[in-house]
C-alpha cells in the first residue's frame, strides 16, 4: 500500500540511523516498501538487514546527484497507491502509517498529515506541533499558515502520506537544500487531513544537513523559492477553478 522513499549516501556516520529507520518501518502494521536512492553510493554499503529484506529496493545512481535529484529518480520505482519521503537518519512511530493510511482510506482525502518529534542525542524527544491545526484542510489552504518564507514551515513534509499520483506531480523541487518545502506543495493539488498525532521523529545530530557550516547561505533563498510556489500554485489552481484566493 506505501512506499517510503528515501535518499542516502550511506555514509558511515549514518548507517547506524538508516538502520534505524528500516527497524521502524519493520514495526509498522500495514504493508510497505521503501525505495532508497544510493546517491552515488555503492550498493555493497547498504546494511545486511535492509540488503536482506525484500521489501527494500536500493536504486543505485552512478554519481552523486543530491538528495533532490536522488528522491525524485527514486519516485518512479514507486508502484503503490501510497508514498511517503523520509531521511536516512529519522525513524517513524510505531503506528505512523496504519493512523493515515485509515485516514486515507476511510475520507478518500488525497493526503495525510501528522505532528513529529525531534529525537535529540541524549534519547529525549520534543513533540513538533505544525502551525496548520489539525483536521481537514481544502486543496491549498495550508499555505495560508504559511505567511512569509521566514516563518515556520505549515507541515512537515516527512509527515504526509499522500497519493502517489499527486506526489508525481508535486515532487522534490530542484534546490541543493529546502527541496522538501517544494514537496509541500502536494497539499494545493487535494484536500487532506492533518492528524493531532506524531508520525515521525527528527534526529538531531551533528551531522544532519541543517547542521553543517554554510547551511545557512541559502536557507533563506531556498524559503523563498518554496513560498513563492506553493503561494504561485495554489493561486493559479483556485483561478482556474473559478474559486475566490
Amino acid at each position: 500500500m506505501i512506499t517510503v522513499v528515501i535518499a542516502s549516501q550511506l555514509r558511515e556516520d549514518r548507517l547506524d540511523y538508516l538502520t534505524a529507520m528500516h527497524a521502524s518501518l519493520t514495526r509498522q502494521s500495514v504493508p510497505w516498501e521503501a525505495v532508497i536512492a544510493l546517491d552515488g553510493a555503492s550498493p555493497d554499503l547498504l546494511p545486511a538487514q535492509l540488503a536482506r529484506d525484500t521489501r527494500v529496493r536500493a536504486l543505485a545512481l552512478p554519481r552523486p546527484v543530491g538528495a533532490a535529484c536522488a528522491r525524485n529518480l527514486a519516485l518512479t520505482e514507486v508502484r503503490t497507491p501510497y508514498v511517503n519521503w523520509a531521511d536516512d537518519d529519522d525513524e517513524f512511530t510505531d503506528d505512523a502509517m496504519a493512523v493515515r493510511l485509515n485516514t486515507l482510506e476511510s475520507t478518500g482525502v488525497g493526503w495525510c498529515a501528522g505532528w513529529s518529534e525531534d529525537h535529540h542525542p541524549d534519547g529525549t524527544r520534543t513533540l513538533w506541533r505544525c502551525p496548520t491545526p489539525p483536521g481537514r484542510h481544502e486543496a491549498g489552504d495550508i499555505w495560508t499558515y504559511w505567511k512569509s518564507p521566514a516563518d515556520t514551515i505549515p507541515i512537515g513534509p516527512t509527515t504526509i502520506l499522500a497519493r502517489t499520483d499527486l506526489v508525481r506531480a508535486a515532487p522534490m523541487g530542484g534546490l541543493v537544500q529546502g527541496e522538501d518545502y517544494c514537496a509541500l506543495a502536494v497539499t494545493c493539488l487535494a484536500p487532506g487531513v492533518v492528524l493531532p498525532v506524531s508520525v515521525y521523529r527528527y534526529r538531531k545530530h551533528s551531522g544532519q544537513m541543517t547542521a553543517q557550516l554554510g547551511y545557512g547561505q541559502l536557507e533563506s533563498a531556498a524559503r523563498e523559492h518554496a513560498w513563492q510556489y506553493g503561494h504561485h500554485l495554489r493561486a493559479v489552481i483556485r483561478a482556474g477553478a473559478g474559486t475566490a484566493a
